[in-house]
């Protein structure tokens, strides 16, 4: 009786020889389909081969670009667009504040009732204004208040002065006035605020700066000469409320005529108050300045 592993070897090596012979090309029986299996590996290596030949390189750049290996910043991409520019920051002028601090919104407030309250109040600007007919009273009353009368009032006066008390009055209102308009063309440069636009420049005798409207030079003048008046005059009191007057009227005339605007009128005054301080506190004697006094007597 043969052995059972036997019997398995012997199969074995009969499967083993009938594979080899179905698989040579030599055979008889299996020669066409030989020939065929070896031509169809041949066909579908091609095909693969010309399909990795022919693929899309954006197809290719995606897969790298999906690639693990491919980080961003790592290596730029052969045809990647270079990123724009972040744009230039805007002017200062050309941004809008979101968040205005409470000084901010107080002086735009502050500026929009003082330009409303101007031109409310500008009722003798021109002829077919409201008030036009009051409006040569008003120039003459403008006329009252401007620098030429002034200065060449008090240089007569002090010409025509006998005395050490008188001229020392008079050369501190000289000093004063000089002051004044030193001040308020320094100012009015600085600040370059424009007259209103309803203003006539039909004005006697203007400078370069009288263009400008901030600080009003009358306001300050009608201050200064008012309160220099008070102090240093004896007058009635008929006549001291009658200078008070001339002072507040000469400020009102100036926001009538729209020369100027509230502001502007209101801070002359407080400049012309301060300047008289300045003056009383550097007041001119023949003590403190005995040069100027000698001077203007051997004249």
């Amino acid at each position: 009786m043969p052995s059972p592993r036997r019997n398995v070897e012997v199969r074995a090596l009969g499967v083993s020889a009938s594979s080899s012979s179905s698989s040579s090309p030599s055979s008889p029986a299996h020669g066409g389909g030989g020939g065929g299996g070896g031509s169809g590996r041949f066909e579908f290596q091609s095909l693969l081969g010309s399909r990795a030949a022919g693929a899309d390189p954006t197809c290719a750049r995606l897969r790298v670009s999906e690639s693990p290996v491919h980080r961003r910043g790592s290596f730029p991409l052969a045809g990647a667009v270079p990123s724009q520019a972040p744009p230039p920051p805007l002017p200062e002028e050309d941004r809008i504040d979101l968040n205005p601090s409470f000084l901010g919104i107080a002086l735009r407030s502050l500026l929009a009732i003082d330009l409303w309250l101007s031109k409310k109040l500008g009722v003798c600007a021109g002829e077919s204004s409201s008030w036009g007919s009051v409006r040569p009273l008003m120039k003459l009353l403008e006329i009252s208040g401007h620098g030429i009368p002034w200065l060449l009032g008090t240089l007569y006066c002090l010409s025509r002065s006998d005395s050490w008390a008188g001229r020392e009055v008079l050369m501190n209102l000289l000093f004063a006035l000089l002051l004044d308009l030193l001040l308020v063309a320094l100012l009015k440069g600085l600040v370059r605020r424009r007259r209103p636009a309803h203003n006539q420049m039909d004005m006697f005798v203007t400078l370069s700066v009288d263009k400008y409207s901030f600080p009003s030079g009358h306001a300050t003048r009608a201050a200064l000469v008012s309160r220099f008046i008070l102090n240093h005059l004896v007058l009635a009191i008929p006549l001291r409320v009658l200078v008070v007057l001339w002072a507040f009227i000469l400020g009102l005339s100036r926001v009538m005529l729209g020369r100027h605007n509230v502001t502007d009128v209101a801070f002359g005054f407080f400049l012309g108050y301060m300047q008289y301080s300045i003056v009383d506190y550097c007041w001119l004697s023949p003590h403190n300045a005995p040069v100027l006094f000698v001077l203007w007597n051997q004249q």
